[in-house]
């Protein structure tokens, strides 16, 4: 067993190796970014407060990394991994607080890597592995907030709400889940100073200000993106097959995770769960954002895509340690390490495996080859650098992020054609049929995409 002087070493360990790992995997066996880092990227190059699908932090993220790294694919897996273990340090910092124990925060840790979110999906640097660490800092803070009652907090737990929701807009079922908390906590009349709740709303607020200005210039697009996407086939079914294939997907994501925490207890007595402020803390926090995903899919009809998941499971091994602490068995502590360990290098090797194996996979796409033809026959034509690409975000995208120039990328020019200058070269990307026939420059065409090149000859 580990002893309480060496967990913070183990702790380090833990954190270091999964960067390392999760960095050097997809790096080796990946010939190009996944499709949403690109599309991040894609956004970054021309950063605005908000886009077509989402809001901008994932964006803002990213192009921090390139200015820094430039087209260094590893980049981007390390910048995955260090909202993962940002995420995991917060979650053992928090447990530590909840618990007053080091083992039981250390095991909270360790259960997330049974859950899949938290390790084979996360090379893809996307808004729901951003939400990640401001998921964990808000949970944080309102612990802190109705435990010392402190201004700071407040302000603390205002600015993660607002990068949360900048992050991805289903943090807001979390912001519901700690106002509803708080409510809770107002009822049963805790000393909680009414005014540090402005104090929190306001910060909320100012963080996300610029993005609610976009919304409304540009039609509140990206929030209509999500309706759509999940929206069902509109019938009466629906309602109920959604949330059912909803359901057994989460039961099937789990058994790993339960499969660890068996392996922590003892043979477990059905004992009826104590109705204590650690539980209705980790009700609000934990499991109603869950029940209300749930609620929205019988109620809308919607269907909710599995990866939309990732950050609700953060504190699922705080939740079940809290309810079974009197059952974990110290003595035997070996088997859960070892069941640990298979889970740890199981993840890493299957996802190498399946890369390999599978050539077909948008991380096969030879993005880098592709954009040095493209610059190529740009050179034997032009003078000009290519500043602008017109397209969708993975074929434009991925030759904004490979080509030197750091060309912006606009989905389509739309009344912006008049303003740019005979300086700017443009690339278009998109149907070969079409562009052949309305390409007032130079035509080209990798199949399946055409290119259309207007710059200064």
């Amino acid at each position: 067993m580990i002893t309480k002087k060496n967990i913070s070493k183990a702790l380090f360990l833990f954190l270091f190796f999964h960067l390392f790992i999760w960095t050097l995997v997809p790096t080796i066996s990946n010939t190009n970014l996944p499709l949403d880092t690109i599309e991040a990227l894609a956004w970054g190059s021309n950063l605005d407060w908000g886009f077509n699908k989402h809001p901008p932090f994932s964006a803002f993220a990213v192009e921090v990394f390139y200015q820094f790294f430039g087209s260094q694919d590893w980049s981007y897996y390390l910048l995955s991994q260090i909202f993962v273990i940002t995420a995991f340090f917060v979650v053992f910092k928090f447990a530590n607080e909840f618990f007053d124990n080091l083992n039981f925060a250390f095991f909270s840790v360790l259960l997330l890597e049974g859950i899949y979110f938290f390790n084979y999906t996360t090379p893809e640097f996307n808004v729901n592995v951003s939400q990640l660490p401001f998921w964990t800092l808000s949970v944080y803070f309102s612990w802190r907030c109705l435990k010392f009652n402190k201004s700071l907090d407040y302000a603390f737990l205002g600015l993660f709400l607002g990068l949360g929701i900048l992050s991805k807009y289903l943090f807001l079922y979390l912001v519901i889940g700690i106002k509803l908390l708080f409510i809770y906590s107002i009822l049963k009349r805790k000393k909680i100073k009414i005014k540090n709740f402005f104090v929190t709303g306001i910060i909320a607020l100012l963080v996300i200000f610029p993005h609610l200005i976009w919304l409304i210039e540009n039609n509140f697009a990206s929030i209509t993106y999500g309706l759509q996407r999940s929206g069902g086939i509109g019938v009466l079914t629906d309602h109920f097959i959604y949330p059912l294939v909803f359901f057994l997907k989460q039961i099937v994501i789990l058994i790993p995770f339960f499969f660890m925490l068996f392996f922590l207890t003892k043979k477990i007595k059905y004992k009826k769960i104590i109705k204590n402020e650690k539980i209705i803390f980790l009700f609000f926090t934990c499991v109603l954002p869950i029940i209300l995903v749930l609620l929205t899919s019988i109620i809308m009809g919607a269907k909710i895509r599995t990866m939309w998941m990732t950050p609700f499971y953060l504190f699922l091994g705080i939740l079940f340690i809290e309810i079974l602490k009197k059952n974990i068995d110290l003595k035997n502590i070996q088997r859960f390490y070892l069941i640990f360990l298979f889970f740890f290098f199981l993840s890493p090797s299957a996802y190498l495996t399946v890369s390999l194996i599978n050539d077909s996979k948008r991380t096969d796409y030879p993005g880098k080859e592709i954009a040095r033809l493209v610059q190529n026959k740009w050179d034997d034509n032009f003078i000009n650098k290519i500043k602008i690409v017109v397209g969708d975000e993975w074929s434009a995208g991925n030759l904004s992020y490979h080509l030197s120039s750091r060309p912006k990328w606009v989905n389509d020019l739309k009344n912006k054609a008049s303003n740019i200058q005979d300086d700017q070269g443009v690339i278009y990307v998109g149907n070969p049929k079409i562009l052949k026939k309305i390409c007032p420059g130079v035509f080209g065409k990798i199949s399946p995409v055409g290119y259309c090149m207007i710059g200064k000859k």
